[in-house]
């Protein structure tokens, strides 16, 4: 059993696992806050999802390519990165948006707000594996 925390793969993993979630967790606040905010002062809730989406990505960018993906010190950042995130992202902020909408249509807004945070929880864990494979590799 020890020695299964000896691999480096592993430990790698879990680092960043540990770290993708706690700065997930952060993002997703701001993500939510601002998105209830927008939405309780009139915003219609597309415009408030994107706004919560594009205020949670500039910050989990930074985070995760300062420090989750980072390698010895090394940051993944830069427009080549940022260029496959932001096409990643506009394909999971199309499913949250969808999604957020049709709950708000479906169940009322304050209904959307609940559901937002587990939409959100969905679309991260499959985040995270396309982020460590594909953008920040």
């Amino acid at each position: 059993m020890a020695a299964t925390f000896q691999n480096p793969a592993l430990m790698s993993l879990l680092r960043q696992g540990s770290q993708y979630l706690l700065f997930g967790l952060l993002q997703l606040l701001l993500d939510w806050a601002v998105f209830v905010a927008a939405t309780s002062l009139g915003l219609p809730a597309v415009p408030g999802n994107l706004l919560g989406r594009v205020s949670g990505a500039l910050l989990g960018f930074w985070l995760n390519g300062r420090y989750t993906f980072a390698t010895q010190g090394e940051q993944r950042h830069g427009w080549k990165r940022f260029g496959r995130f932001l096409v990643l992202w506009l394909l999971m902020t199309a499913a949250s948006t969808w999604l957020v909408a049709w709950a708000a249509h479906s169940f009322g807004l304050q209904l959307a707000w609940l559901a937002k945070p587990v939409v959100e929880g969905g679309l991260a864990v499959i985040t995270f594996f396309l982020l460590r494979h594909v953008i920040y590799r």
